[in-house]
């Protein structure tokens, strides 16, 4: 089982910028697929974005594409999300989670390992 700790959102202005982090404890961080999801108020939690294990291959939500840039840093065993040009409609809390064995990674139930979540409010 991993441990995950999300940090890094926060008030920010459409057209701004923010940086999340998810920091990670427990079995070898390189062994898992990663994503990251959101869950706006009222809404069912979606697919942001995912990095495969060895990070050559990244996936995007089409609302966020060219906009958020996924990476992770094995060594630190640390994922991040680099979000610019932040929009109101990118308001809501963000997971990150852990994929161990599903070769699908847009899915929420390929994820076993969730964090706790950090909110993320644009306003316009």
């Amino acid at each position: 089982q991993v441990q995950l700790v999300e940090s890094g959102g926060g008030l920010v202005q459409a057209g701004g910028s923010l940086r999340l982090s998810c920091a990670t404890s427990g079995r070898t961080f390189n062994s898992y697929v990663m994503g990251w999801f959101r869950q706006a108020p009222g809404k069912e939690r979606e697919f942001v974005a995912a990095i495969r294990r060895i990070g050559a291959f990244t996936y995007y939500a089409e609302s966020v594409k060219g906009r958020f840039t996924i990476s992770r840093d094995n060594a630190k065993n640390t994922l991040y999300l680099q979000m610019n040009s932040l929009k109101p409609e990118d308001t809501a809390v963000y997971y990150c989670a852990a994929n161990l064995l599903s070769p699908i990674v847009v899915t929420s139930t390929s994820y076993a390992s969730w964090g706790q979540g950090t909110q993320v409010t644009v306003s316009s």
